[in-house]
C-alpha cells in the first residue's frame, strides 16, 4: 500500500517541477561574484614630457589611462580610431551607408520593439514546450523551424558549383 502512495507522489512531485519556467535560456550566474567581463585594465601610466604644462583635470571625465577597447582595436587593425568620436560625425567613406540604412526612419524604440516582438512569437510557438519533464532548451524548441541544416546548406552549394571548405563531420 504504500508502494503506490510513493509512487503517486514523486510522479505529482515530478509533475510540478515540470511546470517551473526558466526562460528563454537560464544563463543566471551560479552566484553573486563579480561579473570577470566587465573589467578592463587600465593602460601603462606614462610620465608626461613637460610637468609645468599639465592639461587642467577633467572631474568625470577621462584620461590617458582610461581603457578604449574599441579605439584600440581599430588601430591595432589598421584603421583611424578618430572615426570613433561620436562628436566627430559619420566618416564620409560611411555616408552613403547610413543614409540607405536611415532611408525610412530610425526608430529610437528599435530594441523594446524587438523584444515585444520576440517575446509574443515565443508565446505563440511555444504553448506546448513548457510541458516538459526534465529541463529543455526552450529557444531551441521555438526557433526550430527557422534553423538552417548547415550540411544540407553546404551540399546544396557544392551541387551548385560553388568552392566550399570543409566542415566537420556530420554526426
Amino acid at each position: 500500500m504504500r508502494m503506490p502512495r510513493a509512487i503517486f507522489v514523486l510522479t505529482v512531485a515530478a509533475a510540478v517541477a515540470a511546470c517551473s519556467n526558466p526562460g528563454l535560456r537560464d544563463l543566471a550566474p551560479p552566484g553573486q561574484g563579480p561579473d570577470e567581463f566587465s573589467v578592463l585594465p587600465v593602460k601603462p601610466l606614462t610620465q608626461p614630457q613637460d610637468y609645468a604644462f599639465l592639461p587642467a583635470p577633467t572631474p568625470g571625465g577621462t584620461n590617458l589611462t582610461d581603457p578604449t577597447p574599441k579605439a584600440d582595436l581599430v588601430v591595432a587593425l589598421g584603421g583611424n580610431a578618430a572615426a570613433l568620436n561620436p562628436n566627430a560625425g559619420v566618416p564620409s567613406s560611411d555616408a552613403a551607408l547610413v543614409t540607405a540604412s536611415s532611408r525610412y526612419g530610425v526608430s529610437p524604440d528599435t530594441r523594446q520593439v524587438v523584444e515585444t516582438e520576440d517575446a509574443a512569437f515565443r508565446k505563440r510557438r511555444g504553448r506546448w514546450t513548457g510541458l516538459r519533464l526534465f529541463p529543455v532548451d526552450r529557444y531551441n524548441q521555438v526557433y526550430e523551424r527557422q534553423s538552417i541544416d548547415p550540411y544540407s546548406e553546404t551540399e546544396a552549394a557544392r551541387r551548385a558549383g560553388v568552392e566550399t571548405p570543409t566542415s566537420p563531420p556530420n554526426e
